[in-house]
């Protein structure tokens, strides 16, 4: 079941929705998010940052399960978090904070393995790439900067250099959106701003691509899966469509690159996202209403209203239809809660020998992946064997060499494939040449 969660700047807790058939779900009772401060983790829980007090100078983050509408868990934290994050197996959660430093929390831990100065100003946007390689950060400051999530934890490189890997500075007022296509470090991203610009960036080459000048200021932003085109919400109300190929025509009424532009909301668009199956695109608004349109005709299919105050986060998970059935025996439901501690509020100095590495999934047949965890996890799962007794302790060991024989088998497939795939592609050049002669006319 494919599900659309939303929430609000307001106490207005979260809505979810079932995107193909309008039934609503369960409503997770009090949260007020700011702009991308909700997130799910690894499919598992939701997680939003706070903001119900503008004056305080501390912050907190909520997690709640699917099958509760209560808060389960409570992170008070020692600044106030605005954007959250979290890489797609959930075992990394970033926060962005309003001094401009970003926090990086282990999930199954909930130790905070690194806080670094990021930007001057408070951090806006926070979002991965889809191989969770890269953190892509944008600020009030107008910034946008891509981390390494393995170069992050270099203490060589942050004494003789910068943490960074590419820095952007193009944008002159504060970034209000990011999204990162396909490709890993080979993908492209796309900043909107408060300076009425989208920017089309290039990871592998760090530099910018295209610049869009938009007639009213853009505060969401969502690729097409094929990247041909990308949407951006503004806050006259209208969803516009830009073109990211350069081949790719223009509308003389909204300027260029822009292609064409649609609107059924009363107020701002705040957040825009792609649905995860078919042509769907899913719009949130200051007008409290969620829309569902179908993004080749453009026509609304789905309209949900929130509880009330304005939309400003909407995401789109995949999830098993039982999660959301909750459990009318207590014993069972404190069995099915999230056994997970409040987040660490300081990195701990004293810590800093247990490093992360990296460390394959439990089960190579579910996901090719690797995913991080810390050394601090895997020396708990070592005593746990060693505390189940010698037979248990054998039969674990041998299930991990399983793993571990699937996964060389694996990388040899892999390493064949692509040996086809390269010999495929010069024999392919080879006949081209040979056809072409020598005057590049076909004999």
């Amino acid at each position: 079941m494919e599900v659309v969660v939303a929430s609000s700047s307001v106490d207005a807790g979260v809505g979810c929705w079932d995107l193909n058939t309008g039934a609503e779900q369960l409503r997770y009772k009090s949260c007020a998010s700011p702009p991308h401060g909700l997130v799910c983790v690894g499919n598992r829980f939701l997680a939003s940052s706070q903001h119900r007090d503008t004056s305080a100078s501390t912050g907190s983050v909520l997690y709640w399960s699917w099958s509760k509408p209560q808060v389960e868990v409570k992170s008070p934290l020692q600044e106030k978090i605005k954007p959250l994050a979290a890489t797609r197996e959930g075992t990394y959660i970033v926060g962005g904070g309003s001094s401009g430093s970003i926090y990086l929390w282990e999930v199954a831990s909930s130790r905070m393995l690194k806080k670094w100065p990021a930007h001057y100003r408070g951090v806006t946007c926070l979002v991965f790439s889809d191989d969770d390689s890269l953190l892509i950060s944008g600020s009030e400051d107008g910034s946008v900067k891509v981390w390494s999530l393995l170069m992050i934890f270099d203490d060589y490189r942050r004494e003789r250099s910068h943490l960074y890997e590419h820095s952007f500075s193009e944008h002159n007022l504060c970034v209000t959106d990011i999204v990162a296509g396909y490709g890993g470090c080979n993908a492209i991203i796309v900043s909107a701003s408060e300076d009425r610009t989208c920017k089309v960036w290039s990871l592998s080459k760090g530099k910018l691509l295209r610049n869009i000048v938009f007639p009213t200021i853009i505060d969401a932003i969502a690729l097409d899966p094929a990247e041909h085109v990308f949407y951006a919400g503004g806050r006259d109300g209208k969803i516009y469509v830009a073109a990211l190929n350069a081949e790719s025509p223009s509308s003389k009424n909204h300027g260029l690159h822009i292609i064409s532009a649609f609107s059924n909301h009363s107020k701002a668009v705040t957040c825009l996202q792609y649905g995860i199956n078919g042509n769907l695109l899913i719009s949130g608004s200051e007008d409290g209403m969620i829309r569902v349109w179908d993004a080749r005709t453009q026509n609304i299919i789905r309209v949900f209203k929130h509880a009330k105050g304005p939309v400003n986060n909407i995401i789109v998970v995949s999830q098993p239809l039982y999660h959301f059935q909750m459990n009318v025996n207590p014993q069972s439901s404190r069995k099915q809660g999230l056994s997970l501690k409040p987040l660490e509020k300081y990195e701990a100095d004293g810590e800093r020998d247990s490093k992360t590495i990296i460390g394959f999934q439990m089960s190579c047949s579910k996901s090719t992946d690797a995913m991080y965890v810390s050394s601090r996890v895997i020396d708990n799962q070592i005593k746990e064997l060693q505390q189940k007794g010698s037979v248990a302790s054998e039969m674990e060991m041998e299930r991990l060499k399983l793993d571990c024989k699937r996964s060389a088998q694996m990388v040899e497939q892999w390493k064949k494939m692509y040996g086809n795939l390269h010999q495929f592609c010069l024999n392919e050049l080879l006949d081209g040449s040979e056809a072409g002669g020598p005057n590049g006319n076909s004999s």
